[in-house]
């Protein structure tokens, strides 16, 4: 008989994981935790599975998760990692257990950070990725033949779920940062900024995309492309500049 999979995932993310498991023939999707799956995989989920549940599949769960545990546990890794101006990334296929991102690893990669990566397409991927391991690893997974390696606990680091006022620049950031932001923020929240035009209350400008110009070899400056004006559509930065010449940045 084909192993019964059951999945949890919640975005477009997730989905990359679902369709290529639905593709393969090997295995079966069941939607059901009554109809007694043999392994659970989840990808991207929102929610926090409980102790009861992690126990129904004989296998347990596997979670693919985007960030070299220990390091970059809970909901934003991509983000942060881009944040951090690290060099690369990776992925984690864990056991789950009780506790979040806390489980024995199960198989592990690393990836490039790419210079021009926005979490959108540095998430995009690691799942790819993630994906092509699981379909590898898991029949050798279900015949027991995986050594699984515990975390190393106490190099754990975390991070955060963000909120939408997370993309808010600090114009006290080196250029360097502020650009970094810029491409962990896309597509959600969007590194914003606040900006004045004329005598109206301030309006917020979503910087989707920028650049930096080297002045010299230590210095250099932020250069944005596209932005988008609360309420308009995406324009390029010199689009915007003739349209509100009038528009101050609120630092």
């Amino acid at each position: 008989m084909k192993p019964k999979i059951i999945f949890f995932g919640s975005d477009k993310y997730s989905q990359i994981v679902l369709k290529a498991l639905e593709k393969d023939k090997r295995f079966q999707i069941v939607k059901n935790l009554k109809d007694k799956p043999d392994v659970g995989v989840l990808a991207s989920y929102g929610k926090i599975l409980s102790p009861e549940i992690l126990v129904i599949p004989k296998y347990g769960i596997l979670n693919i998760h985007p960030s070299l545990l220990p390091k970059y546990r809970g909901a934003s890794p991509v983000q942060t990692v881009i944040l951090a101006g690290d060099k690369e990334t990776g992925v984690s296929i864990i056991k789950m257990d009780e506790k979040v991102d806390h489980g024995p690893i199960v198989a592990q990669f690393t990836e490039k950070i790419l210079p021009a990566d926005t979490a959108e397409s540095l998430y995009l991927r690691l799942f790819a990725g993630g994906t092509e391991v699981l379909l590898t690893i898991l029949p050798t997974y279900l015949k027991d033949q995986i050594e699984l390696r515990q975390q190393n606990h106490s190099q754990s680091t975390h991070t955060k779920k963000l909120s939408r006022e997370d993309g808010k620049i600090d114009w006290k950031w080196s250029p360097e940062k502020i650009e970094r932001h810029v491409r962990a923020m896309h597509p959600w929240p969007g590194a914003f900024t606040n900006v004045k035009i004329k005598n109206q209350i301030s309006k917020r400008l979503k910087i989707l995309k920028a650049h930096l110009e080297r002045l010299s070899p230590n210095t250099c400056r932020l250069i944005p492309d596209l932005v988008q004006l609360e309420g308009k559509k995406p324009v390029t930065w010199k689009q915007f500049c003739e349209g509100y010449p009038e528009a101050k940045i609120i630092k």
